[in-house]
């Protein structure tokens, strides 16, 4: 059996000498952070028993800030992995200490965001939320970075010129790729309905805006409705799309460019059509995954979260750190695509 390595083989391995090594082991002086990476990284490489230790002595000396985040729907799957991602992000964060606060707001009333905002605000360096564009959500974001709080808007965007970042997809090229999928997918042309949670949020608006430019451009023998506003919610979906069902027996897509797929997906299945609409979700949840599999729906199109709570949180401490970006800027991931043969 070969021997453990020992401090000499990681001072070799790393490049320095064995008292820093040890400095770096047992925090007895100041070690430049490049250093006690550079060691880190050697004992992972050469598996030194104590690269463990070495990885919390790096991180007690790092700075600890508290950062905070709003999301919606606090029963909603997918914002319970969000909450997940955000709380593993900030844990493994590599220049700072970090630690997550979380809370959910059930309604989408400005108001009540705008409680919710100002209590995380005095208890955090910096701020990430999902919210619809409203004057005074952005009166309260500017607020907060008069105080020196940055704000990130998330999935989709408000505050623009004034919120530090957005982080989150290209909502327009979402909803060209959903009008794309319909085009290709639908067996004969006819009417195509798309669902917005309101007009208030600005990613379902560049949703709406990219899916009937599709159309318009690429497809015109499609005849794209009047968008349908349902909170989100999944009776006022359900009943929506049962309606059209019925209105429309020549509907040959449908969009739901928001949360409330699972009403749509419940009224296609109670509906029992032999040649249901093509129908595209967002995110991939136990509801939308057993649609698929049962190809009432064709496609879903879904946040990358475990990658998005990663750069928001890098974000997030560079700007407390760095202070406010003198452009702030957007950062677009790419989507991820589910259909039923990869599901």
């Amino acid at each position: 059996m070969a021997n453990r390595p020992t401090i000499a083989d990681l001072a070799r391995a790393s490049g320095v000498s064995v008292a820093t090594v040890d400095r770096v082991l047992n925090g007895r002086l100041p070690v430049r952070e490049e250093t006690a990476r550079r060691v880190y990284e050697a004992a992972n490489s050469i598996g030194y028993h104590a690269a463990g230790l070495i990885r919390q002595r790096m991180r007690q000396e790092l700075p600890e800030y508290r950062l905070g985040f709003l999301l919606q729907k606090p029963g909603h799957y997918f914002y319970q992995e969000f909450a997940r991602e955000v709380e593993n992000a900030v844990g493994q964060a590599p220049h700072f200490r970090g630690v997550a606060a979380i809370e959910f707001c059930a309604s989408q009333a400005p108001d009540e965001i705008v409680a919710k905002l100002k209590s995380l605000a005095g208890r955090c360096r910096s701020i990430g939320l999902v919210a619809p564009d409203h004057p005074s959500i952005t009166a309260a974001v500017d607020e907060l970075k008069a105080k020196n709080i940055p704000v990130f808007s998330l999935l989709s965007d408000f505050a623009a010129g004034i919120r530090e970042g957005y982080v989150g997809v290209n909502n327009r090229k979402v909803g060209r790729t959903a009008a794309w999928m319909i085009a290709k997918a639908a067996k004969t042309s006819g009417k195509v309905a798309i669902f917005v949670g309101s007009h208030r949020f600005h990613g379902h608006e560049l949703r709406e805006i990219g899916f009937r430019a599709f159309f318009r451009e690429e497809a015109p023998e499609f005849t794209v409705l009047d968008a349908m506003v349902n909170l989100e919610t999944r009776q006022i979906t359900n009943e929506a799309m049962s309606e059209l069902l019925r209105r429309h027996p020549d509907l040959a897509g449908c969009y739901v460019a928001g949360g409330g797929m699972e009403g749509a997906i419940a009224a296609i299945r109670e509906a029992q059509i032999e040649q249901p609409p093509v129908m595209i979700v967002n995110e991939i949840t136990p509801e939308s995954r057993a649609a698929l599999a049962d190809k009432i729906v064709t496609m879903a199109i879904a946040t990358p979260l475990p990658r998005l709570c990663r750069e928001l949180t890098e974000l997030m401490g560079h700007a407390i750190e760095r202070g406010a970006a003198n452009v702030p800027g957007q950062t677009f991931l790419p989507f991820d695509i589910y259909l039923p043969e990869n599901i």
